[in-house]
């Protein structure tokens, strides 16, 4: 589809041209537009190639962390329809002390997208969107878009000046193929391409454009109708010689009945066999190329919705018994939290690759140090990333510390110990506190604010006494 799906499918594109249509001052595209136009590519290149790889553990000096570059440090529809809208509910909203620079950045960069849309049409679409890049690659083999005949083309330049976006021509890489260029064509050299499956030949020719140019006395063309007002923010149309507006106009005039036959035409009244052609290797590429995306459509529908099994969580809720584990030590050993019964024991669940985590065990251990040994303090570090865990422990100092740091167990898609405590993979760090009976007293989906941890373990303490 190329970038068809930014013309007719993205819905990021629909909410920019909302915004767009807010009537203010427009900025007209340019040739600073144009060189801007190319920050995609780079951020493309960046975000989405580069730093996901550096971070896959291909370099060793640098930490082994799934990053999505992009995703993470530039998205504005992520933060919109992901942080935004989930610290909206007000069910999420013990999940606000996870937010730091990163969110602050991210919703600074949202405000900002946002009122740029205002003034610049597609302002994130043409400079930003890596995908919009990635599609742009397949814009000249796509199967739906638009296209030109060279034939036909005059090169007058109005569908490049009546578009928005910073083409260089019809169809590049930075054509949304939107189609609003088919009815400024005055020659008619522009239509839908199209697999033969959904377009009649006919079906998408432009409309006559016998009225939108007018051409005075002394030369000069203006223009007439909509076209003017749907140009009023686009580039400066470039100037069309009164000879070559009459050559299109010529052309339209002359119906076929009327032309001339070619020279190695055979004239009307002479009889010429008629050809009886089948389908042409085109046209079953075409059904190959459908058929083949649909069968893929279909397999991850019922794969996805059938087949796969996702990790099975277990809700758990404050006074439940705790999951009984035990897991073997990165210190050598095991620990079984049955024979800690008798003392409150904080599980937190954690992984090398999470920030919020990283920050957080510091206060745990500071903590742990507080309350001696009438506390007991495990971090257990979750499956899905080959990571040296013990190397990593050693190279913080953290080896030292009294928290006792536990692998968990299960697939690379499941880490049991935490599902099983009613945790999520995705959404670490993940707190527990077990009380001196075995049962949940406290558990809390990112970080945990040292007050609430503080005054839990005396609450718990304190019970334990009386």
């Amino acid at each position: 589809l190329g970038r068809t799906i930014c013309g007719f499918l993205c819905p990021v594109g629909l909410g920019q041209e909302l915004l767009y249509k807010i009537k203010t001052p427009k900025v007209r595209k340019s040739r600073a537009t144009r060189v801007l136009s190319y920050l995609k590519y780079v951020i493309l290149a960046v975000f989405v190639v580069a730093i996901p790889i550096l971070y896959s553990g291909i370099i060793p000096s640098i930490e082994h962390a799934p990053t999505p570059g992009f995703c993470k440090f530039i998205c504005p529809a992520g933060t919109l329809g992901g942080a935004v809208g989930l610290l909206l509910n007000p069910a999420n909203a013990d999940r606000f002390s996870m937010l730091h620079g990163l969110f602050t950045w991210k919703f600074v960069l949202l405000v900002a997208v946002i009122v740029a849309c205002v003034f610049i049409f597609r302002f994130f679409c043409r400079f930003f969107c890596p995908l919009g890049a990635l599609y742009g690659f397949f814009n000249k083999i796509a199967l739906l878009g638009v296209k030109i005949d060279k034939n036909k083309c005059t090169d007058c330049g109005l569908c490049v000046s009546h578009c928005k976006m910073d083409i260089a021509h019809v169809g590049d890489h930075e054509c949304i193929q939107c189609g609003e260029c088919i009815g400024v064509c005055p020659a008619k050299a522009i239509s839908w391409k199209g697999s033969k499956l959904f377009l009649h030949k006919n079906a998408v020719e432009a409309p006559a454009t016998q009225n939108a140019f007018s051409v005075s006395e002394d030369g000069k063309i203006s223009l007439g109708g909509n076209l003017a007002a749907e140009t009023e923010n686009s580039a400066p149309i470039p100037a069309i010689s009164a000879e070559r507006l009459a050559s299109f106009e010529t052309a339209e005039a002359v119906e076929p009945s009327e032309a001339a036959p070619a020279a190695n035409e055979p004239a009307a009244n002479e009889s010429a066999p008629v050809r009886r052609h089948g389908r042409g290797a085109a046209f079953w590429a075409q059904v190959c190329a459908w058929c083949a995306a649909l069968v893929i459509l279909v397999g991850a529908f019922v794969y996805y919705n059938f087949l796969y099994k996702a990790p099975k969580t277990y809700g758990v809720e404050r006074g439940d018994p705790c999951y009984e584990f035990t897991l073997s030590s990165y210190g050598g050993g095991e620990f079984s939290l049955t024979e800690h019964r008798g003392k409150p024991v904080v599980v937190n669940f954690w992984a090398t690759w999470c920030g919020p985590c990283i920050k957080e065990l510091p206060m745990f251990e500071e903590v742990r140090a507080e309350f001696g040994d009438d506390v007991v303090f495990v971090a257990i570090h979750t499956t899905g990333v080959e990571t040296d865990v013990a190397a990593y422990l050693h190279e913080e100092g953290w080896d030292e510390w009294g928290i006792e740091f536990l692998q968990d167990t299960g697939t690379v898609t499941e880490s049991e110990t935490l599902l099983r405590l009613g945790g999520d993979p995705a959404l670490l760090p993940y707190t527990v506190i077990v009380d001196a009976e075995g049962n949940i007293a406290q558990k809390s989906t990112g970080a945990m604010r040292d007050v609430i941890l503080r005054s839990t373990l005396i609450q718990l303490l304190k019970n334990d006494s009386e």
